[in-house]
């Protein structure tokens, strides 16, 4: 690999960003390879990865680099490859491979940033071939072995409050959010469930979450992973949050699909975590993400009602058991949609064993939904443990009192009166401000 790294080490010309090439499309992409300093010709109809090895022979011949920043898996072999967000993470026939000395030499695991240099096809393989690192997480590769491993780092409940309300001109957005920080706030670190029934508006909340997200907190990584959803509520994610990491996984494709993407997607957030840094991931929906388990593992002979395997739930626990609060370091925070009422007894088993395992919990409901109330939130089974670390004092006794006062008030009438309030007043402090007059 240094013979190889010495070829292109010695070059004058500038290096091609494969990934600007990457994400373009088809004819886009014919444009700028033929834009390039190198001297490339296409057959009258290139594929994609036709062109790539043009591409690679090209510089390969003219001794130009090319440089890639990926995502790592490492597989069973002790090799790896280099995959793209645009791919949603799968293994495509230009994902350059890692060799096993360089992942040794730098103790490299999945989920790690790469950033180095790749070699054309060789010789009886059939990909890139990666053959210099630079950067791993941004940083000095020679310190990725050194970084404290995510199991090792020291979890709290979650101290530092995310606010969802924005001066958004969108007044559903801004009510909705404003509720969701009344009822049931939510940290960084913090472990989620939107516990909703069909057609009741959790897309839209989601939707509304990330959007907020990104406007208060931009700092904030935030991660959008879509499991066994439809592929047009996919394009549509990704046009309501243009600004956040969209990766799913659609129904049309196989368990093992939705599988790979949710692993890759929960490396890459604990490799963030452990170099310090906030990440956020919104899954819809765990219940799916628990159904693609099952289908993967094998028949052990142990099976719970609903057709659940015994071990099945072990992994979606392990993604969902993830989110937490590091104590002096980053967070890794999960929200992730557990369907209910939707007629299936696995569906059933899988949310008695995800409940509880969060410490914050938003129920959608049925019935206000139906009424055309949004949020629909259900205001008594809605809340956060430990809230009190999340709210002020003072905000914290208005928000009893406020729980005081819907006591026993049908769900309807008073998430109806709740709302109504909330949109009389401009902001959260001028709402609470007028709770005790």
């Amino acid at each position: 690999m240094s013979t190889l790294a010495e070829l292109f080490a010695g070059s004058d010309e500038a290096a091609i960003n494969f990934n600007e090439l990457y994400v373009l499309p088809l004819q886009e992409l014919k444009e700028k390879v033929s834009s390039l300093a190198v001297e490339i010709e296409l057959p009258p109809a290139p594929i994609r990865e036709e062109i790539f090895d043009l591409l690679f022979e090209a510089c390969l011949e003219k001794k130009q680099p090319v440089e890639i920043s990926a995502i790592l898996e490492v597989t069973e072999d002790g090799h790896g490859f280099l995959l793209q967000e645009k791919d949603n993470y799968r293994l495509r026939a230009q994902s350059p491979l890692v060799p096993a000395a360089l992942i040794k030499r730098f103790g490299l695991k999945t989920g790690h940033l790469v950033q180095g240099f790749i070699h054309p096809k060789m010789e009886l393989s059939t990909c890139p071939i990666v053959i210099q690192i630079d950067k791993v997480m941004n940083g000095d590769p020679e310190e990725a072995s050194r970084i404290m491993p995510f199991t090792e780092l020291v979890p709290y409940y979650p101290l530092d409050r995310i606010y969802l309300e924005t001066n958004a001109d969108v007044e559903w957005d801004n009510v909705s959010m404003r509720v969701v920080d009344l009822v049931s706030p939510i940290g960084f670190g913090q472990r989620g469930l939107i516990v909703a029934p069909p057609r009741t508006g959790k897309t839209v909340l989601q939707q509304a979450i990330a959007r907020a997200l990104r406007v208060n907190n931009p700092n904030a990584h935030l991660i959008v992973l879509l499991v066994d959803e439809r592929p047009e509520e996919v394009t549509d994610f990704r046009r309501q949050v243009p600004d956040s990491e969209v990766i799913a996984s659609t129904f049309d494709e196989s368990a093992e699909s939705h599988v790979h993407a949710a692993e890759i997607v929960i490396e890459k957030a604990r490799r963030m975590v452990e170099c310090n840094q906030d990440v956020v991931i919104l899954l819809d929906s765990i219940t799916r993400l628990a159904r693609a388990y099952n289908a993967t593992m094998p028949n052990s002979g142990k099976i719970l009602s609903g057709g659940v395997e015994a071990t099945a739930l072990q992994r979606p626990k392990r993604f969902f058991g993830s989110a937490r609060n590091i104590e002096g370091g980053g967070s890794l925070t999960i929200l992730g949609t557990a369907l209910v009422e939707t007629g299936s007894k696995m569906d059933e088993v899988i949310f008695e064993e995800f409940k509880g395992t969060g410490n914050m919990e938003l129920h959608l409901d049925r019935e206000l939904s139906n009424k055309r109330i949004f949020p629909a939130l259900d205001f008594e089974k809605s809340g956060t443990r430990k809230e009190e670390l999340l709210y002020h004092p003072d905000e914290l006794n208005k928000i009893y009192s406020l729980r005081r006062s819907l006591k026993g008030v049908p769900p309807v009438e008073a998430m109806e009166m709740f709302i109504q309030r909330v949109r009389k007043t401009k902001n959260n402090p001028e709402f609470l401000v007028g709770l005790g007059r």
